[in-house]
């Protein structure tokens, strides 16, 4: 990989953890609200950016360009909406590696099996330690031991545990069998969610490793110009949720007020780091530029720590180390 690519990655990597900590910041509020209003924001913002590059290029563009850029739209649109459905339910530095990590396996695979791209073994060693970093990062942590509120009000357990009344089963010393039931249903329902969050971050990366190779057969193989290619998916993705969202217009109205900042910062981040992206895919194979840009998980997982007070954080980390080895290992390549 050029030292040129590895910059714009890396640059992109910034730019997509920042952006991606705005959307988690906005998680709470309804997700088609959020998504129309960063779409419509980065429409106005990157215009004039779209039409000059075209007047710049002008580009030949035939019937098949032109599906390629409505398709682009689609695909993030499912994208944009799957990620913050997947943030509202999980933490930033879960949610987050899981999504790439799966976008960066089948962009890789996809790249590999159906465009002929052939990476070297140390390019192919690095794909297999990025996607174990991601996936690592992504498990779902175990539930501790759910004590019972008899045990918390007793300090060190030392004393004596209340008779419980003749009707109700009999459990081991300290324990209310009553809590420990309702602990475990607590835990179940706490592993369900757990496991739902995950599958919204899976289908995320299925939405991602779906756009990169649609993406980069539009930019490399029909030549469609990478700023166009970006841009095109934010008007079309206005005009896919705009009849959902104008139909509640206090409600959006809200959103605005409460998120504008988010949806700004998104708005012009988002479309900063796929252009990168899109120019480096120009010019470089999908199965480097896919895994490279996961380098943007560890940026996530460190914002999800400084500026959200997640926890987890040796194992985060310790995963994030098998990603960078893994970029190294794909740039030497």
């Amino acid at each position: 990989m050029s030292p040129t690519a590895i910059a714009l990655i890396l640059i992109a990597a910034v730019a997509h953890a920042s952006w991606n900590l705005f959307g988690k910041q906005a998680a709470q509020t309804g997700a088609v609200f959020f998504v129309w209003l960063l779409a419509a924001c980065a429409t106005v913002i990157y215009l004039p950016v779209a039409v000059a590059d075209t007047l710049l290029q002008r580009p030949h563009l035939a019937a098949l360009n032109w599906v390629f850029l409505a398709g682009t739209g689609l695909l993030q649109a499912g994208y944009f909406l799957f990620l913050q459905l997947g943030y509202r339910r999980n933490e930033l530095s879960v949610a987050y590696p899981v999504g790439r990590g799966t976008g960066a396996l089948l962009a890789a695979v996809a790249g590999i099996t159906l465009l002929g791209e052939r990476p070297t073994a140390l390019s192919a060693f690095g794909i297999v330690a990025i996607v174990a970093g991601v996936i690592v990062i992504g498990l779902p942590d175990r539930p501790g031991p759910v004590t019972s509120m008899a045990d918390r009000g007793r300090p060190g357990g030392s004393e004596a545990p209340p008779s419980p009344p003749r009707d109700r089963p009999q459990g081991p010393p300290g324990e209310d069998p009553a809590a420990t039931v309702r602990g475990g249903s607590a835990a179940r329902r706490g592993a369900l969610a757990a496991w739902t969050a995950v599958g919204f971050a899976l289908v995320t990366g299925v939405f991602i490793g779906c756009y990169t190779l649609w993406d980069k057969y539009a930019v490399s193989s029909l030549h469609t110009p990478a700023v166009l290619q970006c841009y095109a998916s934010f008007p079309i993705m206005g005009i896919v949720f705009g009849p959902l969202v104008l139909r509640d217009r206090p409600q959006l109205g809200q959103v605005w007020r409460r998120f504008r900042r988010q949806a700004l910062g998104t708005a012009v981040l988002s479309p900063l780091a796929y252009m990168l992206v899109l120019i480096a895919l120009s010019f470089t194979a999908v199965s480097s530029v896919a895994p490279a840009r996961e380098v943007s998980v560890l940026f996530g997982v460190l914002l999800g720590r400084r500026l959200l007070g997640e926890g987890h954080l040796a194992r985060r980390l310790a995963a994030a180390a098998a990603i960078v080895a893994g970029i190294v290992a794909i740039a030497v390549g």
